[in-house]
């Protein structure tokens, strides 16, 4: 495993030494003490091991990289994310995994606001709670809550699926609780195991778009 201090490599030599790997490398990454933009832009099946608290962005864009982030996360993680896996062991600040549009993120504490907004693709595993607007205007993908979801969950939501363990404290517009199928079951528990989250499955519903923000109704013409 190679080893990269931050106190001797800067973020950039830091990026440009990950983004040349090959795959099945692996990297250590120490004395982060908060610092934006670690680890982005991965295209190589490498795995990174971050211990300490990053800063903002941190695996934007990755692709195929397996990223552990020991500590917790400031705004922006896994932006626009398209593959490979992110886990953080504490907590997400705002907008985790915004834009993303694959991969699996793994985010064992809570997330803050805007988890998922925008998502495309994305499946995302919160262990904790999750704060308010998230998966706004979410398009595809899945979004795991063990814990509870903040105010105006799914706003706008398109065809993401959003499955919550614990409360909802509201749903956002053209958001609904819909019927747990066997194939949602099964997603879910597959989610679940692949984020060694013990949980049953049965503790959750799953919420998701009523279709009718995208439909045009000529009764509601006044308010389009």
């Amino acid at each position: 495993m190679t080893a990269i201090n931050l106190n001797e490599s800067s973020v950039r030599e830091l990026n440009e030494k990950l983004q040349s790997g090959s795959s099945g490398d692996q990297f250590s990454v120490n004395n982060t003490v908060g610092k934006h933009a670690l680890s982005v832009g991965l295209t190589s099946e490498v795995n990174v091991v971050i211990n300490g608290h990053v800063g903002y962005y941190c695996a934007g864009m990755n692709q195929q990289a397996n990223i552990v982030i020991n500590g917790n996360a400031g705004p922006g993680l896994a932006e626009n994310m398209m593959s490979g896996e992110v886990r953080v062991t504490g907590n997400a600040s705002q907008y985790a995994a915004a834009t993303a549009h694959g991969g699996l993120l793994v985010i064992e504490g809570d997330a803050s606001s805007r988890c998922g907004i925008s998502m495309k693709g994305v499946n995302i595993v919160v262990g904790g709670n999750i704060g308010h607007m998230s998966a706004f205007m979410a398009q595809s993908g899945c979004l795991v809550v063990c814990g509870d979801a903040g105010d105006a969950l799914g706003d706008s939501v398109y065809e993401a699926k959003i499955y919550v363990r614990g409360e909802v404290k509201s749903l956002g517009t053209d958001c609904i609780e819909k019927e747990m199928r066997d194939e949602h079951k099964k997603e879910l528990k597959e989610l679940l195991t692949q984020s060694n989250m013990s949980y049953k499955v049965e503790d959750f519903r799953r919420y998701g778009s009523a279709r009718k923000l995208y439909n045009f109704d000529i009764d509601q013409v006044d308010e389009y």
